[in-house]
């Protein structure tokens, strides 16, 4: 018995492990809106956090949930597909949206780039020393909030067997360390990766691209949910 504990212990870490680095939903989004947003480490570390929280929690609920009204694993596996695709339908409309936002902002400073240079006048900061430049990025929380619906929706597809097996035959034990590991090791994987990712992209400079830092970001979050659409990533 303690064998098979520990068995299922490094399968649950090594399953985590593996399920975050393959899906490039996992830290793509993260990484591309810490650059578009200059998001400092705190922030990317919390926001990275709280995003893992909602989608290893929505998982274990689910299973919950299948255990409470009797639905066999099949049945609770054929849920998750069905949130999976939400998920990643949702994720791909986030980053359409947040393209069609970056565009337009990226219009606004062309414009006005373009009356600057024809000798309009530049509000300076009350120092003196130079324009104002304008924050890089929404003030609203709606991008995180969008950003974090969508992964409370994303599952974690590999946590319910490991989570309702032990469960299913009474041994809630076994059940919880599997689902505890699991999510441990996801979250500190999501993390981790984002900002190693995080600091590598930062040192990336696009020169004449800057202004279309956030249509590219919306860009590159779409292709991620697309990939996991078709590619099955």
């Amino acid at each position: 018995m303690e064998g098979l504990t520990v068995n299922l212990l490094v399968a649950s870490a090594s399953v985590a492990f593996v399920h975050v680095l393959a899906g490039p939903d996992h830290t793509v989004p993260f990484v591309v809106l810490a650059r578009a947003q200059n998001w400092n480490t705190a922030k990317t570390f919390w926001v990275t956090l709280l995003c893992g929280i909602g989608h290893v929690l929505s998982s274990l609920a689910l299973g919950l949930l299948g255990l409470a009204l009797g639905a066999g694993l099949a049945r609770v596996a054929a849920w998750e597909e069905v949130r999976a695709s939400v998920a990643a339908w949702g994720l791909v409309a986030f980053g359409l949206a947040y393209a069609v936002w970056g565009v337009r902002k990226a219009v606004v400073a062309q414009r006005q780039l373009a009356l600057h240079t024809h000798g309009h006048r530049v509000h300076l900061h009350a120092q003196g020393t130079g324009p104002h430049e304008h924050e890089n990025g929404p003030t609203s929380p709606l991008t995180f909030w969008s950003l974090f619906l969508v992964f409370v929706f994303g599952p974690c597809e590999p946590l319910i067997p490991l989570f309702m097996m032990p469960a299913s035959r009474g041994r809630w034990d076994l059940a919880v360390a599997a689902g505890a590991v699991f999510s441990v090791v996801t979250l500190g994987t999501m993390v981790a990766a984002v900002l190693l990712l995080r600091a590598g992209v930062a040192r990336l400079h696009i020169l004449g691209l800057e202004r279309w830092s956030h249509t590219l970001a919306g860009a590159v979050i779409a292709v991620s949910g697309l990939a996991v659409i078709f590619l099955g990533l």
